[in-house]
């Protein structure tokens, strides 16, 4: 296990310095990002991600089912929640919205940066996505691909060489369950992974769901080397090459982050 999923306040800061340095320049080619700007991020955390977004002056709604993490986001970004510039809810998006649900308006940009791979029925997920869009409205995706080699989350591992394992997470369920134990992991830990397991979601699946629920793919950038390893690892981005980005399904085994805007029809 990596420091950053011990010492969440590094993790917070990690969120800030990728979404400022890569995440905003990927957004800003396609929406223009102000005070006038309303964002709202699905299963924000504890909200590494928005503090950039706040000192531009947007108004800001997060939502998560966690409860603890709700918390220490408020805690980060006192000053934001007090003046009402940043609300956050501790709710299932499926409560909010939509025929029966707490209505929290309509935004000009939703974010979801390491979520759509914890979902389940990401089709469905999708279509419920366009009760929070404007009709100008975009939303902003950035995953781990399933097959990359550390799509499982198998980092989060108390253990030296098995959160150092790649694609373990490929294995059939009996065997990476026996892998997980011999490396003490608990059966909650074990069936967190599982859960990872049963709702990564691979590039090709990704860019079918946008299709089917009439969604425009107004961009996909292919990492071979995530934005993020630059503040983890001290590693340089790098985009993926055209000649892998091109083969489907060779190319999850070798992108480690898929960057996407997509717009409704």
């Amino acid at each position: 296990m990596q420091q950053r999923h011990i010492d969440r306040t590094l993790y917070f800061k990690e969120q800030i310095q990728t979404t400022q340095k890569y995440v905003i320049p990927f957004i800003e080619n396609h929406k223009t990002i102000n005070s006038n700007t309303r964002i709202l991020e699905i299963g924000c955390g504890e909200c590494g991600n928005l503090p950039p977004f706040l000192e531009q002056g947007c108004e800001v709604v997060g939502v998560d089912i966690s409860a603890p993490q709700i918390e220490k986001a408020k805690d980060y970004l006192a000053e934001y929640v007090e003046s009402k510039q940043l609300t956050l809810y501790t709710e299932d998006i499926y409560n909010m919205n939509g025929p029966s649900g707490i209505d929290i308006g309509q935004f000009d940009l939703i974010i979801m940066r390491d979520v759509i791979e914890h979902i389940h029925d990401q089709d469905k997920f999708l279509g419920h996505l366009k009760y929070f869009l404007r009709d100008s409205g975009k939303v902003f995706f950035g995953f781990p691909p399933w097959y990359m080699p550390f799509g499982g989350h198998q980092q989060i591992i108390r253990h030296k060489i098995g959160s150092k394992l790649p694609y373990i997470h490929l294995l059939p369920n009996f065997l990476y369950v026996g892998i997980l134990k011999l490396f003490k992991l608990s059966e909650n830990g074990i069936d967190a992974l599982l859960e990872i397991k049963e709702t990564g979601i691979s590039i090709e699946r990704f860019r079918r769901i946008v299709k089917k629920n009439n969604y425009v793919m107004d961009e996909e950038k292919l990492y071979f080397i995530n934005p993020n390893y630059e503040t983890k690892f001290g590693l340089t981005p790098r985009e993926q090459c055209k000649f892998i980005a091109a083969i489907p399904f060779l190319r999850n085994f070798f992108t480690t982050c898929s960057y996407s805007i997509i717009s409704i029809k």
